[in-house]
């Protein structure tokens, strides 16, 4: 896959998880480009447990799909850890 649809479709990703999850997430273009990246390598490992080949970087049509639900994932964990800070 070239860069330019790794960047796109990570971009797309980030955009719909930070619109499906509640709450204020705020970011810029860039943070939500680099969220949706990180979404699509765990969307792409979590993708890679229920196909036989086991590849992560292969364009499916599942991976946008696998792509915001990594993202989500990240978001909400991002989310808990931003909560659990003791402001002192």
């Amino acid at each position: 896959m070239g860069i330019i649809a790794f960047l796109v479709i990570g971009l797309l990703a980030g955009l719909l998880a930070r619109a499906l999850m509640p709450g204020n997430q705020s970011m810029g273009l860039v943070a939500t480009t680099l969220l949706g990246i990180v979404g699509s390598f765990v969307g792409g490992f979590i993708g890679s447990l229920f196909r036989s080949d086991g590849r992560i970087f292969d364009l499916h049509p599942s991976g946008l799909l696998f792509s915001v639900l990594g993202a989500i994932a990240v978001l909400f964990l991002v989310g808990l850890a931003g909560r659990r800070r003791v402001h002192v």
